[in-house]
């Protein structure tokens, strides 16, 4: 991995899309044990999964996974906890939702 270059590399996964009344997720698990690293991206290769109502679909394909330079990682490291406290927008209150 480079200071500012990016690699890019092929894994074989399996993704599960789950359309159920408890559950609406998509998961992509690398089969090769492949991890994925702050600033890194991923292309899973294949026409679009679509699963019926009340099923679980798994299908395994290829992705590629874009690794994120040396530079984009720590930017990524630094930056990602400002964004997240974006999402922790919260705040206290004694008043009793109605």
């Amino acid at each position: 991995m480079g200071l500012f270059t990016r690699t890019r590399e092929t894994a074989p996964c399996t993704v599960t899309i789950s359309h159920r009344f408890e559950e609406l997720s998509a998961h992509v698990k690398f089969n090769n044990g492949a991890t994925i690293n702050p600033g890194d991206s991923v292309l899973v290769h294949g026409a679009e999964i679509m699963a019926p109502y009340g099923e679980i679909i798994e299908e395994d394909r290829t992705a590629t996974i874009t690794r994120a330079s040396t530079v984009e990682q720590i930017w990524t490291r630094w930056t990602g906890d400002f964004e997240f406290m974006e999402l922790c927008e919260f705040s206290f209150s004694e008043e009793v939702m109605s």
